[in-house]
């Protein structure tokens, strides 16, 4: 049998064979040329021990690579590498020692005391220089340690002598501002992607060439990764070479820039601070003159009430904002909702890019004043912007814009967010963060007077108390919270129960249909402000009353309700005369948020004073004090207010200038008798043109009352 398969019989490897003596015993010199001295070593490789001093006996092998740096190596970060290689050496040595039998030990005595005394000394020399690492090492470790205790020392002296304590971790309430806006949620497809997963939201977007920035689709999964990196190999950019320049769209917060939008180009629209006071920024929007040309421009558009107007405006000006706006309101109205969007889209980019460096959109310390025309737009846009991704199914987006549109101004809340801000915060199911806003407003803002307030809060802590991840404690106290607050709300306004169970298609008791509390009484004898306030709420907020549990909790509270009235509690007359004091009159912004929000009961409950009013979907209802920067330069007309047919025609036409009246009067002539036609030829008048008579064709206003006033029954 061989040796090798006796090896493999053993278990054994090649090479873990037990030495002899001397069996790797080598001898290291300093000179590099080893067949000089071959003639020198006598049989075995080994060197005559008279040989020289600098001789080094070694026992393994491996032990030979690099040794000869040990003494004369480079300094790396203020130390040799040679204890390096000496601690592997003496290491290695080490866990051979232990590893092997009681021939290895044999061995290795019978090699130390053949080896000679230069090999002793050197192994001695590299022994202390490794000690005096290890001292060295250990004296700066421990003189770190002790001076990182001494600075912690005189840290603690300072804090004990000034009496501070160190900070602890801040409480929740202090980490994030009530309207705090996180970044990730203002982009709908955070929400999407969370409800039907992102292969199902990325399939359908599409991917923005490298190249020229054109929207070319994704390639089949059968093609390689390499040609889905490069659609301009495959010829499916959508530009000509010419037109392929590489677009560089701002990186934007609030929406995505798309393709298909014209190219951006500085609109004239811009931001400056206006002050900084007790950690507060006060900014506003500024208008260029070209800009101020272009608005001037848009509300002739406007007052034309023809849309087309404003389709050539935005040919020339595609980002002006107020024209996207009330485009988008035409398209909304045509049931054209992706286009209403996409423009809605464009006038925010077109905002956001205007943006000062210092204003951020969510530290909640940045203020627009509303009462200035050129802070609107950017409050209307994010309405808008927020209404639709409301019916998009993202109402966790929408109640960031709404916290948004509420951080600008909380304390005027010009569009009044809060009658929609509890709405959306059920609907996204972001129960804490309404009790939250809750508990830190009630103090100072009374949101348990507002119907909305009084009647969601508790519908949040029900909801939360239906939670199973919840410790029982907890659900507990949630459910007695909400079973006190829905009472005190019925208690407050009795009138939305009814109206509430007929939204909701449930039949009331007869009990409670019956009473005098909750009957049809209590709807009919609240004040009209407060009746629009309901009807707002139950408008929006009817559906998420509907769950058997909801209905089920609120039969309970409404007879404990009934019960209380009966035994003659005196929160209940408290609550009749209050309801008679705070409800007198709606403020305007409550009218501007019932307009915007275009609920039909809310809308039928304004008053006439304002349902009298041209309400336009660019400004609706502007506040009383509004603070102008430029004004409107009146239109010169030269239309006499001593002339009835042209204040007749001032009545049909509000936009009525010279050129209109040239163009009518133009019209009437060739429509009217042939004696108009033959004074105005006879009479030679041309209006504003140079060129006779006979080929305008046109007559003064004087004429043609002249002409036709027999016709009208008018005296000229």
């Amino acid at each position: 049998m061989s040796r090798r398969a006796l090896r493999r019989l053993r278990g054994e490897q090649r090479g873990q064979e037990p030495l002899g003596p001397g069996a790797l015993q080598f001898v290291l010199h300093d000179d590099d040329d080893a067949e000089e001295e071959g003639s020198k070593r006598g049989p075995g490789g080994q060197r005559p021990r008279g040989a020289g001093k600098e001789g080094v006996c070694v026992n393994n092998r491996f032990e030979l690579i690099n040794i000869e740096d040990l003494e004369e190596g480079p300094v790396l970060n203020g130390e040799r590498p040679d204890c390096l290689l000496t601690d592997a050496v003496v290491s290695g040595n080490k866990r051979r020692s232990q590893s092997g039998g009681a021939e290895s030990k044999k061995a290795g005595e019978v090699a130390d005391k053949a080896a000679p005394p230069e090999q002793s000394n050197m192994s001695g020399k590299l022994r202390k220089k490794k000690k005096k690492q290890k001292n060295k090492k250990n004296s700066t470790g421990e003189i770190l340690e002790h001076g990182l205790e001494d600075i912690d020392r005189i840290l603690e002296r300072i804090e004990d002598s000034s009496g501070f304590n160190r900070p602890g971790p801040p409480p929740l309430s202090s980490k994030k501002h009530v309207l705090y806006v996180e970044h990730r949620h203002l982009n709908p497809d955070t929400e999407l992607k969370r409800y039907f997963g992102a292969r199902a939201v990325l399939g359908e977007q599409r991917t923005l060439c490298r190249r020229c920035g054109c929207s070319a689709f994704r390639m089949p999964s059968t093609e390689s990764t390499s040609d889905r990196k490069r659609p301009h190999q495959r010829k499916l950019c959508l530009f000509t070479p010419r037109q392929r320049q590489r677009v560089y769209p701002k990186c934007t917060w609030l929406t995505t820039p798309k393709s298909t939008w014209p190219r951006y180009t500085k609109p004239g629209l811009s931001m400056r601070l206006l002050e900084s006071k007790k950690g507060l920024s006060s900014f506003a929007f500024e208008h260029s003159e070209e800009y101020q040309q272009t608005q001037h421009k848009f509300l002739a558009a406007v007052e034309s009430m023809e849309p087309n107007n404003i389709v050539v405006l935005l040919q020339t000006s595609p980002y002006h904002v107020d024209s996207l706006l009330q485009l988008s309101d035409a398209c909304r109205f045509q049931e054209d909702q992706e286009m209403a969007r996409d423009l809605v889209e464009r006038a925010l980019y077109s905002m956001e890019c205007a943006f000062h460096p210092l204003f951020s959109l969510t530290s909640g310390t940045c203020r627009l004043d509303y009462r200035r025309p050129e802070n609107r737009s950017f409050y209307l846009a994010l309405y808008k912007q927020m209404s639709f991704l409301e019916k998009r199914g993202c109402p966790r987006t929408a109640l960031e814009f709404c916290k948004l549109i509420l951080s600008l101004e909380p304390d005027e809340d010009p569009l009044c967010m809060l009658l929609l801000i509890d709405h959306l915060a059920l609907r996204a199911r972001n129960y804490e963060y309404l009790i939250r806003l809750f508990q830190e407003w009630e103090a100072h803002r009374n949101l348990s007077q507002l119907p909305n307030f009084a009647f969601s809060v508790p519908l949040a802590y029900f909801l939360l108390s239906q939670q199973a991840d919840l410790p029982e404690q907890e659900l507990s106290s949630a459910r007695e919270q909400a079973s006190i607050l829905i009472r005190q709300a019925l208690t407050m306004f009795p009138g939305v129960l009814l109206p509430l169970l007929e939204y909701c298609s449930m039949r009331p008791d007869a009990a409670v249909a019956t009473h005098r509390f909750f009957g049809p009484d209590a709807e009919i004898s609240q004040p009209p402000a407060l009746s629009q306030l309901v009807s707002l709420y139950l408008g929006r907020s009817h559906f998420l009353w509907k769950e058997p549990a909801t209905m089920s909790w609120l039969e309970e509270n409404v007879r404990e309700v009934l019960q209380a009235v009966d035994s003659g509690d005196p929160a209940v007359e408290a609550c009749e005369s209050r309801r008679k004091v705070l409800y007198q009159r709606a403020p305007r912004n409550i009218h501007r948020h019932v307009v915007l929000s275009e609920v039909k009961e809310a809308v039928a409950a304004l008053p006439p004073d304002v349902t009298t009013q041209s309400v336009m979907g660019f400004d609706p209802l502007p506040p009383l004090d509004t603070i102008y920067s430029y004004v409107r330069p009146e239109r010169l007309s030269p239309v006499s207010h001593g002339n009835t047919i042209a204040l007749f025609f001032r009545s049909l036409l509000p936009n009525y200038t010279m050129e209109v009246c040239e163009h009518v009067l133009v019209s009437l002539c060739h429509v009217g008798s042939g004696r108009a036609v033959g004074l105005c030829t006879s009479r030679g008048f041309t209006g504003a043109s140079s060129q006779p008579a006979q080929e305008t064709g046109t007559c003064p206003p004087e004429t043609v009352a002249a002409t036709l006033a027999p016709q009208l029954s008018v005296a000229p």
